[in-house]
């Protein structure tokens, strides 16, 4: 593996785990106001990408490069109200696509295998937007009406597992 693409795997590694962690983050702020469901949803949304971030790691070792695991920024500890909280995930998730978006492009005609890959992380923001978005929506039609937020907080409480990591090319 050369410099250049150890780089921007590292990079990817470092993106995914900052988003564990912000997910992480926003977890407890669910949870600190009793928005357990939400809470839930998040935390395995922070599983979801420590996954992630083990997949690409072990590319890496795979071929043979050298990880580089770097510190993280403090996240804060209040995120808002639910619906500020999606609105924060939206934004960060198309933040994502867009760094996966502009990796491909640039890997996609040095190494065909690592771009199979990183296709496999875009595709699936296509999910994660459009999660994000439902649940955005979701959130407005409920306004301030606590029974239709708690009904919210309850489905999304209901989610089982963190997704499985994109399937290796």
């Amino acid at each position: 593996m050369n410099d250049e693409l150890q780089s921007l795997f590292n990079d990817l590694i470092q993106l995914e785990h900052v988003s564990s962690t912000l997910y992480l983050a926003m977890s407890a702020s669910m949870g600190k106001q009793n928005f357990t469901g939400i809470a839930h949803w998040l935390r395995l949304q922070s599983e979801e990408e420590r996954t992630h971030m083990l997949t690409l790691l072990d590319f890496v070792v795979d071929r043979d490069g050298t990880v580089q695991i770097n510190s993280i920024p403090a996240q804060p500890n209040d995120f808002g109200t639910p619906l500020e909280t999606f609105q924060k995930v939206l934004s960060h998730e198309q933040y994502v696509t867009n760094t996966y978006r502009q990796a491909y492009n640039y890997v996609n005609s040095i190494d065909p295998q690592a771009a199979l890959i990183i296709q496999d992380f875009l595709r699936e923001q296509i999910d994660e937007e459009a999660q994000a978005k439902t649940i955005i929506d979701r959130l407005k039609l409920a306004e301030n009406n606590p029974s239709a937020l708690l009904l919210i907080d309850q489905e999304l409480g209901a989610r089982t597992n963190a997704a499985t990591p994109p399937a290796a090319g």
